[in-house]
């Protein structure tokens, strides 16, 4: 960590954001605690999220537990696939992500996406040694690490479990149940909320690789067939794309463009994609993520999940490095037909026709007078691997045997006793699998982007000033109180009357009176707080209505309210109703230099 990384992780452990946790027991790598400021910031973020992906979406959203058992992750493949490559140093036993090391020390950005035995070669070929203790990991062996943590559920080891490493599972799992609430009708969204868990073989950069996360998740289930999003809600938006066509091109190039020319040119391939790329751009715009430094990059092939149709990752740069923030995937049906495999419910929602059809059905009706006798407890097994085999392959009974295999044995049935045949009904409707859009944000590293974005540097009254322009949306304190002295018992009780006021209006309040009015500013300003009120003589002194002075973070501007105006106008601020100018020109500006 260097430059900006450096700086950020002195003042969030110092003005308490974020520092690494279990201090006192030498602390344990990728587990970082949020402190006051920080946990007010990622739940701001986690507020905007939620207003935006659950709310005015009209979705719904869950809360499944943390820990699920095994079968669960059999079905989604994660105790199979969910794998990173680790190298171990030969001489100190360190272990690492060997992908990350080839991506540290050479051009190639995206080695994730590289087969094993490549990793392997690159290693070598490029002489990396560890960057622990300088070992040379050039003939080492890169192997597969799984990264879920198990654990056992219940007393003893006999229902092992694992804590979830992604929240789209308990949302997968839940969906016999959920789409009852939708009242089976598509297309629905259900978002979640919460924490996650990998063992990340190295985790790095503060609070944005580590073992514990939050994520905010969205699942949107559609009718590939019949549901479209309305893209004219965000065909204007612009965005910077970096597509696969460019990231393999000499000399690639970002492509500026709108959401509605980027669908409408094919440069995104689906219009669900489109829609959310879209509506996180203005998400991420709207809580303080500087565009400059934000882009949409589209998945590599060997990046990209088997069963996903198309996935873009949402990058902010901090420090000189893309950060993944967010990623968008086309998901198909995969996730909801293997829990419908695995699993013992419908994962299914059923489509009504526009007219009743009329269609052939394939239907068995076994004689189990003859079953019975012949495969005793195994009758009803063979009656049901009959009925499977006329859906799936009605030929197969057209002799005078069929065979159907019941616990890994062969067994015959004489065709007439089967008794097979070919109707003709009449349907109203079938049974389809939703396919699955995924938007999924890291909050984490929301919260770390945003206090990178918002850190700033300047002079004010011949002193540099470090601050964090955060917006008012997220900001952990809304409001700075302060009596302009500490010994002057009028102004201590004011003041304290307008945090009652002002707290009691739904704003976040933080009081201090220790120090000079200056440094009480700068305290402020180095946690991100949009606006100080501070209470003095010549506010209280006049003949009209009490006043304060109001003090703008960014600027360091202030004005003179009336107390019985302060939370109206400050809420319109905040808002976006009017701005901090519309304050200096309808209200008297501060001239005098109380920054000292």
């Amino acid at each position: 960590m260097s430059g900006e990384g450096e700086r950020l992780a002195e003042l969030a452990k110092r003005r308490g954001y974020f520092f690494g946790a279990s201090g006192a027991y030498g602390g344990a790598a990728g587990f970082y605690t949020f402190g006051p400021q920080g946990a007010a910031l990622k739940s701001n973020v986690e507020d905007a999220w939620r207003d935006r992906f659950t709310v005015r979406e009209g979705n719904f959203e869950i809360e499944a537990p943390t820990i699920m058992p095994e079968p669960v992750f059999e079905a989604s493949g994660h105790l199979d696939g969910f794998d990173d490559m680790l190298v171990e140093c030969p001489d100190c036993g360190e272990s690492h992500r060997a992908d990350h090391l080839i991506e540290d020390n050479t051009s190639i950005e995206d080695a994730e996406s590289l087969p094993v035995a490549d990793v392997e070669d690159l290693l070598g070929d490029h002489g990396i040694r560890c960057p622990n203790c300088g070992g040379d990991l050039a003939e080492e062996a890169v192997t597969q690490f799984n990264l879920m943590f198990e654990t056992t559920i219940g007393p003893g080891s006999s229902t092992p479990g694992y804590l979830r490493p992604e929240t789209a599972q308990g949302i997968f799992v839940e969906f016999p149940r959920i789409k009852e609430y939708a009242r089976n009708s598509l297309p629905f969204g259900v978002t979640q909320i919460g924490r996650a868990y990998r063992n990340e073989i190295s985790p790095r950069k503060s609070i944005v690789r580590t073992r514990e996360f939050t994520q905010a998740e969205l699942e949107q289930f559609v009718d590939p067939e019949r549901d479209d999003p309305d893209l004219d809600r965000v065909a204007d938006v612009e965005v910077t794309l970096y597509p696969v066509t460019e990231q393999e091109a000499d000399g690639g190039a970002y492509v500026e463009t709108t959401i509605g020319a980027a669908v409408e040119e094919g440069i995104v391939g689906d219009a669900w994609i489109g829609y959310f790329l879209g509506i996180a751009q203005e998400w991420y715009e709207g809580v303080g993520v500087d565009t400059d430094r934000f882009r949409f990059r589209q998945h590599l092939p060997g990046e990209r999940a088997h069963y996903a149709a198309d996935c873009w990752d949402a990058e902010s740069e901090v420090d000189g490095d893309w950060i993944e923030v967010a990623g968008f995937a086309y998901r198909g049906d995969y996730d909801l037909s293997k829990h419908a495999e695995y699993g013992d419910d419908d994962f299914t929602v059923f489509r009504e026709f526009e007219e009743p059809r009329t269609v052939e059905r394939a239907v068995v009706e076994p004689d189990m007078s003859v079953l019975g006798p012949e495969y005793g407890s195994e009758a009803a097994d063979v009656a049901a691997a009959l009925e499977e085999l006329a859906d799936r392959n009605p030929a197969a009974f057209d002799g005078d045997e069929v065979q159907v295999t019941v616990g890994g044995e062969t067994r015959t049935v004489d065709s007439d006793v089967a008794n097979f045949r070919i109707e003709e009904r009449t349907v109203n409707g079938e049974h389809i699998t939703p396919h699955v859009i995924e938007p999924s944000f890291g909050v984490d590293r929301t919260v770390y982007t945003l206090l990178a974005h918002a850190y700033r540097e300047d002079e004010v009254g011949d002193e540099t000033r470090t601050y964090l322009s955060l917006s008012p949306t997220v900001a952990p304190t809304d409001v700075g109180v302060f009596p302009l002295v500490s010994n002057v018992p009028e102004l201590v009780d004011r003041a304290e009357g307008v945090v009652d006021d002002l707290r009691r209006a739904g704003f976040s309040v933080t009081y201090d009176d220790s120090g000079s009015i200056g440094r009480r500013y700068r305290r402020q300003d180095e946690v991100g707080t949009p606006f100080c009120v501070t209470v003095d003589r010549d506010g209280l002194e006049g003949d009209g209505p009490d006043t304060v002075t109001v003090r703008e973070r960014d600027s360091a501007r202030q004005v003179r309210l009336p107390i019985e105006s302060l939370s109206t106008e400050l809420e319109a601020v905040m808002d976006g109703d009017t701005s901090f100018d519309g304050l200096v020109a309808a209200y008297d500006a501060v001239t005098a230099d109380t920054d000292a």
